[in-house]
């Protein structure tokens, strides 16, 4: 699966399925992505390969232990990283140009979402993240 940014600079080769898609509606995912909310996956980084330009990324610290990756010639949002979790890149669904082949399962953070926009499908919605709601995402999707 190939993802890139908007200038192309940025190219991507994902060797892997992404992990499962959600919607997050924080503050944070808002303002680096412009948009009502972040489709995100998560992909491990042994399936993840620069084909070009990973010169032109950047990252910034949004918060304590979050550090957001853009590209700096058009900036792109690529991906989200955790220290904690290096194995793991938190893919910007928007660089794709596959279809990743999975649904979202869910809103999360719904109890900060942009007031100007209605979510309007079936989805569950959580107030909060996943962490907050293992077990009824659990009970729901059969985990």
């Amino acid at each position: 699966m190939k993802a890139d940014c908007l200038c192309g600079g940025i190219r991507i080769e994902l060797s892997g399925k992404p992990g499962p898609v959600v919607y997050c509606h924080c503050s944070r995912c808002r303002k680096a992505s412009g948009t009502a909310f972040g489709a995100n996956a998560d992909v491990r980084t042994k399936y993840w390969t620069f084909l070009a330009g990973e010169d032109l990324v950047r990252e910034y610290e949004s918060s304590p232990g979050v550090f957001r990756a853009f590209c700096s010639r058009c900036g792109s949002p690529i991906y989200s990283r955790r220290p904690d979790a290096p194995d793991v890149l938190r893919l910007r669904l928007g660089i794709l140009n596959e279809d990743p082949e999975r649904r979202s399962l869910a809103h999360f953070w719904v109890g900060s979402k942009a007031p100007w926009y209605e979510i309007a499908d079936a989805l569950p919605q959580f107030a909060e993240g996943p962490a907050e709601h293992a077990q009824e995402l659990a009970a729901l999707f059969g985990g």
